[in-house]
């Protein structure tokens, strides 16, 4: 049986090397990024498309080898297809602010500026956008032909006004991962704390693994974008600012949770450099960050917990892992889990048999995997409702901070006591549900601030998306 699975494994292998071998990338593109910006709109239950503009993004950062996504993650899926032959040449999965809003049931209409980008096509391509449907199926939702010498699109490379500095350099874009950080809230006088927040909080991804042995594969660089005023708007307890980026605390009513819709004026800043993946820094203290896959993280880079911050979010905008976490305030609506999740680190357990990291896991781990899960959420409730009474309270942020200290401090008395605390199953508990989703390891960076660790499954789907461009 194992020779078998050998040979089964080497097919696959071949298979997709094919695959990837049939595009040929001078064939079809040149050396520079498209970028169509377009609105999403729409409510709960209906979303519509219309085109804004199309562009000339900069140089082409991406892989000239790897163009077809084969890692099945994202909510939503987009392909370039050639349109003579109908050849796919290019494709990606991705999440989006729409779809993040979309899940809050808001009954209101809303509008969110999003982009897409790929090389630069030669001839008239197809783009089409799919969704997810409710057997999780990618099904398309809306297309538009694209011809690269229409009046309607814009070859010219915006010149950069902004000044830019590069702290990773381990060679060419188009087989490294290329790693764009902005700054929001930091005035011309803290020009110097943004360089020495780029240093400190990449230098902390590349301690963790598998960062931190793919370190080689990555490039880093930064663009400055001076503020008038130091810090960022935080609607919760009324201090308002206007900023370069508009990034704001407060996104879907989550204090926390920091995001911005200004996604031209970013992509605008972004394209001053080569970039595959975003990372915007707040000159904040307050707790607070996001993540949404494809797009962008973001974190407060003065809170104590910053760096766990930093690489937790890294996790959702690169390797679209879920949070691991459930008792949390969260403006996401649960809902009936009829179908398996799509991200690479939860699992709803429908086929014990076919979990998907079973090759993680040892013959003598039971399925689901026991690990005191009562008396952990009977704290952790507690804990939350201890955060929500401080944030009312509007106290200092060292008072937020030592809370964190101290539930960081019992919850790893507790994991200390399990028996499966080491190994990898199906733990249940995470993407916000208390029951009925599992997550590989009792404990992880996905799902508490106690340590800088990736679980076995969030490590093996890290490494799958940097092999997609360091190649």
């Amino acid at each position: 049986m194992k020779g078998i699975s050998r040979v089964l494994m080497v097919l696959g292998i071949c298979s997709l090397s094919l695959a990837q071998a049939q595009v040929n990338y001078n064939q079809y593109f040149t050396g520079e990024t498209m970028r169509v910006d377009y609105f999403h709109t729409g409510t709960a239950t209906e979303e519509h498309f219309s085109l804004d503009r199309v562009l000339n993004d900069g140089s082409w950062a991406g892989s000239q080898t790897v163009l077809l996504d084969d890692l099945n993650r994202g909510l939503y899926f987009f392909k370039i297809t050639d349109t003579l032959t109908n050849t796919l040449l290019y494709s990606r999965g991705f999440a989006s602010v729409f779809g993040e809003w979309q899940s809050i049931g808001d009954p209101a209409w809303g509008t969110f500026h999003e982009s897409l980008r790929f090389p630069w096509p030669k001839l008239p391509v197809r783009l089409t956008i799919e969704k997810r449907d409710a057997k999780n199926s990618f099904v398309a939702i809306w297309s538009s032909v694209i011809d690269p010498k229409s009046r309607i699109v814009n070859p010219a490379v915006l010149k950069s006004t902004y000044k830019t500095f590069s702290y990773i350099e381990n060679g060419k874009s188009d087989n490294h991962v290329d790693i764009v950080i902005l700054g929001d809230g930091y005035t011309a006088a803290e020009m110097d704390k943004f360089h020495k927040d780029v240093k400190s909080l990449t230098d902390e991804l590349f301690t963790v693994e598998p960062y931190k042995s793919r370190k080689a594969d990555f490039n880093v660089r930064a663009v400055e974008t001076p503020s008038a005023s130091s810090g960022v708007n935080k609607p919760h307890p009324g201090v308002f600012n206007r900023t370069p980026l508009s990034m704001s605390y407060g996104a879907f009513d989550s204090e926390r949770y920091a995001l911005s819709y200004d996604n031209r004026t970013i992509r605008d800043v972004a394209s001053s450099v080569p970039y595959d993946y975003m990372f915007i820094l707040i000159n904040e203290r307050t707790y607070g960050g996001g993540g949404i896959f494809d797009l962008y993280s973001t974190v407060a880079a003065d809170n104590k917990f910053s760096r766990y911050i930093f690489v937790h979010e890294f996790g959702h905008s690169f390797a679209a892992l879920a949070d691991e976490y459930y008792a949390s305030d969260v403006s996401y609506q649960p809902t009936e889990i009829t179908v398996e999740p799509w991200e690479p680190n939860v699992t709803a357990l429908l086929d014990p048999s076919n979990l998907k990291w079973k090759d993680l896991v040892k013959p003598e781990t039971p399925i689901p995997t026991p690990w005191g899960k009562t008396d952990y959420d009977n704290y952790s409730y507690g804990i939350q409702k201890e955060r929500r009474a401080l944030r009312a309270a509007n106290v200092p942020e060292t008072e937020m901070e030592a809370l964190f200290e101290r539930e960081k401090k019992t919850s790893l008395e507790m994991f200390g006591k399990s028996k499966y605390k080491d190994a990898t199953g199906a733990f249940e508990g995470g993407n916000y549900m208390q029951f009925g989703i599992y997550r590989s390891a009792l404990d992880c960076i996905m799902f508490t601030r106690n340590k800088q660790e990736f679980c076995p499954a969030c490590t093996k789907a890290i490494s799958e998306v940097i092999d997609m461009y360091a190649k």
